[in-house]
């Protein structure tokens, strides 16, 4: 696999672009062309990485808006004990 040019970058980054902008309206349903374009645009392993940064993305926005769920923060889930295995084994 060669590394895509300038050119293919940008044409890559540019659909990406598009179809955030079409996600962020709103209208998920009407951006199944946009989507088309971007996985044409850039190879699988790129989309994979900028859906998975989306989503990291929304989720620290929404955690600076809202704040950590109490869900997260009970202090029962923080401090439960775990169990720890610990296993000698002899290299001989």
């Amino acid at each position: 696999m060669s590394f895509p040019t300038k050119e293919e970058r940008a044409v890559c980054w540019s659909a990406r672009d598009k179809y955030w902008e079409c996600l962020d309206k709103g209208a998920e349903s009407q951006c199944k062309e946009f989507r088309k374009l971007y996985e044409q645009s850039c190879t699988a392993q790129w989309v994979k990485h900028f859906d998975r940064k989306r989503s990291y993305l929304a989720f620290k926005e929404k955690i600076e808006k809202e704040g950590i769920p109490s869900k997260i923060m009970k202090k029962s889930a923080v401090f439960e004990p775990r169990r720890i295995y610990h296993k000698i084994v002899s290299v001989f």
